[in-house]
């Protein structure tokens, strides 16, 4: 009996479902985020958090020399946790801000594109969440879970999403697909129509 405690347990953490804002919000916080005396760089933050699911450790670290190309499409070579180097795909547009965002502050390619701390990235975005009327917490990592969860919703590929994040074990990955599992369920039960 005593072998079973450890592992319900384990199943219990890994079927939580994880906190995460809609594309829309998302939206509504980089817009307020764009709206203060660095806001070019501040709402950058915000959506380059959300599409790429960095962690904001990694998001901090970036170069301009951070954004490449894979297959004539843009990458950003990323250096995680354990220092692990790992490559993630991006969408164009956002390759394009980053890259015009460094010429007009005149990065060279090993300065950093966001040389702020993590404090203050915090700050930025408490601040635009306030800004936007949001009653929820609103912290850097939860634009990993947002950025996940919509990655997710689109691919299906959990395997993929685990590539993404550089998570070591699928256990972290799956919350994701259990929260969208989770949340289908609840949709569908709400469709059950009973007699009167």
């Amino acid at each position: 009996m005593k072998d079973l405690i450890p592992r319900h347990t384990a199943l219990v953490k890994s079927q939580r479902v994880v906190p995460y804002l809609a594309p829309n919000e998302v939206k509504s916080l980089a817009q307020e985020a764009s709206k203060g005396r660095q806001g070019q760089r501040d709402g950058l933050l915000v959506v380059l958090l959300f599409q790429t699911g960095l962690r904001i450790s990694e998001a901090l670290g970036l170069t301009p020399s951070s954004v490449q190309r894979f297959e004539g499409r843009p990458v950003l070579s990323v250096v995680g946790k354990g220092r692990k180097l790992r490559t993630i795909g991006i969408p164009e547009r956002l390759a394009d801000r980053l890259k015009s965002h460094a010429y007009e502050k005149r990065l060279g390619g090993g300065d950093r594109l966001f040389p702020i701390k993590r404090s203050r990235a915090w700050q930025i975005i408490k601040r635009a969440s306030l800004k936007a009327g949001f009653s929820k917490r609103v912290y850097p990592h939860l634009f990993r879970h947002s950025g996940a969860i919509e990655r997710l919703r689109q691919t299906g590929n959990p395997k993929a999403l685990q590539l993404h994040l550089g998570h070591s074990s699928t256990v972290m990955t799956m919350r994701y697909l259990n929260t969208l599992t989770q949340e289908d369920a609840v949709r569908i039960n709400q469709e059950v129509q009973f007699e009167e």
